[in-house]
Parts: C-alpha cells; sequence; structure tokens
C-alpha cells in the first residue's frame, strides 16, 4: 500500500458556499478515496498554504495520483501538492542500500 499526504486549498467560490452551507467534505472525499481501493486515513483543515491536508493509504502510487486528478479536475480546487510518504522501515532500508553505491563525481 501507499500512504500519500494530499495538500489543498479551495477556490474562493467554494470557501463561500461551505460559509453559506457547511458541509463534512471528508465525506466526499472518503468515498472518491474508497472508490480506488484506498483507505482515508485522516481529514484535517489547516492554516497556512494550503486549507487542508488528506492522508490516505492507496494500493499505489497510480491510485494517489489518480485521486489527486479527480479531485482537482473539478474545479474546486485552486491549489493542490501530493507527497508520497516513506516508512521509516523503508527509510532504513534505503538508507542501507545506499550505503552500497556511489554517485560517480563530477570530472574536472
Amino acid at each position: 500500500m501507499a500512504l500519500s499526504m494530499i495538500q489543498f486549498s479551495y477556490t474562493p467560490q467554494v470557501v463561500k458556499k461551505l460559509i453559506a452551507n457547511p458541509e463534512d467534505r471528508s465525506a466526499a472525499v472518503k468515498k472518491l478515496i474508497e472508490k480506488l481501493g484506498g483507505k482515508l486515513i485522516s481529514f484535517y483543515y489547516s492554516f497556512g498554504d494550503y486549507d487542508g491536508i488528506v492522508i490516505a493509504e492507496m494500493p499505489d502510487n497510480i491510485a494517489s495520483l489518480t485521486t489527486a486528478i479527480a479531485a482537482y479536475s473539478e474545479g474546486n480546487l485552486s491549489s493542490l501538492k501530493t507527497t508520497v510518504l516513506i516508512s521509516v522501515e523503508d527509510a532504513m532500508k534505503a538508507m542501507k542500500k545506499a550505503s552500497t553505491v556511489k554517485l560517480e563525481q563530477p570530472k574536472g
């Protein structure tokens, strides 16, 4: 399974709609993720550059990208950023493997 963090910002029009008619958007996001064989881990709103964050466990990175593309294509988001999350265990494997390879240095 692939774990992803999706950061999003709503368009001003959507923010206006949500103020006029508050709605739990995590339900719609959960439904989309589950249609692609994934699981919504968490959905948060946030301050800063993005209005919210979704953490999702997906069958693979293609499903993660499909989720992002489908959500963005509706026109309700002004920005979207997807980050693949790596477990500590997998990072440790990568660190150990990195000790066995070297990048050739520039000549000069």
